[in-house]
């Protein structure tokens, strides 16, 4: 896989996601299937080595029941 520059946005919705898909307690597997994503795909924008498009950051918050800047904010 081709390595994408460090960004701290980037590192800021890894971190969002990982806390938000923790406090209901789901595997990356299971956001996954709510999110209609790849695990895989999902892996790497956990760990911040992936772009990620705002069509999935929607996707995502959606099946988080939250708003889509809730994973785009600081200090969260």
């Amino acid at each position: 896989m081709k390595r994408t520059p460090k960004s701290q946005l980037r590192d800021v919705l890894a971190r969002n996601l990982r806390l938000h898909r923790a406090e209901r307690g789901w595997s990356q597997e299971r956001l996954a299937l709510e999110s209609g994503l790849n695990r895989t795909y999902l892996s790497a924008v956990e760990r911040s080595e992936q772009n990620i498009s705002v069509d999935n950051i929607a996707r995502l918050a959606a099946a988080l029941n939250i708003e889509a800047r809730d994973l785009l904010e600081a200090g969260n």
